[in-house]
């Protein structure tokens, strides 16, 4: 570990044991306690060894939410860092139905074929009633997870923004560290994790259906802007002249919705990943786009700015949990919650409210 990492480490343990709202939000000993239960040596000589135990533990110390795993989970990923980075990131979105959990599964198989190692971080939307999830993509996948060169981890996405698990990005850097030259993140196909996702992968691809409106659904949400690669899937038997007429279709409206890119114009191909056909093409047309964005010299400089924008992610989560735990805006928020519902107060004004309580809050303990 170099010395900048460990420095910046240590202000993260500090930071730990600091007090907010009158208690330590994580207490030394607290810490020391969960080290002994979690071998964080361990954990980084299992991943780089590609144990798939090890793997898993360490992607689930990631998902945990204790304050004292995050503080580990972030000491592991410090040691992992330098053996990432090297592996290719596609993101495939499309709406339920259209065959994302087969066409991964086809690709995958593919891609093993040709000598790769491919993770897959499929991401299962959350009730947000019970908070519980499917997790169902392993067995939707059957034989993609049976094989030693592949690793499936289906993720509960937990209500984050966007509907993406919120540590599918840290988990990708323990997938590289751990050998796989190729990470697939499926999103939930619901919502705005398009766009989350968009934002932490290389190359964008975007599935549709044939005649099932998926066209004027994928401009609406702005998915046509975002996608590096559009493929028609379930382009057989009696579907194919449908999906042929739909990726003209499609073609046709990413004139409308692109400007012209010297570097990289996305192209609309027709595949059926049920029947292996046109998988080859979608997966060079992946390789193509990379490519493109290595000879225009934007491949480092896009991965640079998604970390960028992975920092304010988690300013802003981090800003979000400290407004919600927040004794003071607790207070004010039961009250500007009761005048709302009376028609007393405005949104605009309560929102107003809150956050001087938080400034004030803030204020004081710094005097």
């Amino acid at each position: 570990m170099n010395d900048f990492l460990e420095e910046n480490l240590g202000t993260l343990v500090t930071t730990a044991g600091t007090v907010i709202d009158g208690k330590t939000a994580v207490a030394p000993e607290v810490i020391r306690k969960a080290r002994r239960r979690i071998d964080v040596d361990d954990l980084f000589d299992g991943v780089r060894a590609g144990n798939r135990t090890k793997l898993a533990r360490a992607i689930t110390l990631l998902e945990s939410s204790a304050p004292a795993h995050k503080v580990l989970a972030q000491e592991l990923l410090v040691k992992l860092l330098p053996f990432s980075g090297k592996a290719m990131r596609v993101g495939l979105t499309g709406v339920p139905g259209v065959g994302k959990s087969t066409t991964i599964e086809t690709l995958g198989l593919h891609l093993i074929e040709q000598g790769h190692r491919v993770a897959v971080l499929a991401i299962d939307p959350s009730s947000t009633k019970s908070r519980g999830s499917i997790l169902g993509d392993k067995t939707r996948m059957a034989q993609l997870s049976a094989r030693d060169e592949a690793f499936i981890r289906p993720s509960p996405s937990a209500g984050t923004l966007g509907g993406v698990a919120k540590a599918t990005r840290e988990a990708m850097v323990v997938l590289e560290a751990a050998g796989f030259d190729i990470v697939i993140v499926e999103t939930v196909g619901v919502g705005q994790s398009e766009v989350a996702v968009a934002q932490m992968v290389d190359t964008f691809a975007f599935l549709a259906l044939a005649g099932a409106g998926d066209q004027l659904q994928g401009i609406k949400k702005g998915v046509l802007e975002m996608a590096d690669v559009i493929t028609i899937n379930k382009a057989d038997g009696q579907n194919l002249r449908p999906a042929k007429r739909a990726a003209r279709d499609l073609t046709t409206a990413m004139k409308m919705v692109r400007q012209q890119d010297q570097v990289w114009t996305p192209p609309v191909l027709t595949m059926s990943a049920l029947e292996h056909d046109g998988v080859d093409k979608f997966w060079q047309a992946i390789e193509d786009h990379v490519h493109a964005m290595h000879e225009a010299k934007l491949f480092d400089e896009n991965r640079a700015n998604q970390q960028i924008k992975w920092m304010w992610s988690m300013v802003h989560e981090t800003l979000l949990q400290r407004l919600n735990t927040n004794a003071e805006v607790k207070s004010e928020s039961d009250l500007v919650e009761k005048q709302l519902r009376s028609g007393q107060l405005t949104p605009t004004l309560a929102a107003e409210r809150i956050m001087k309580a938080f400034d004030q809050s803030m204020s004081s303990r710094k005097e």
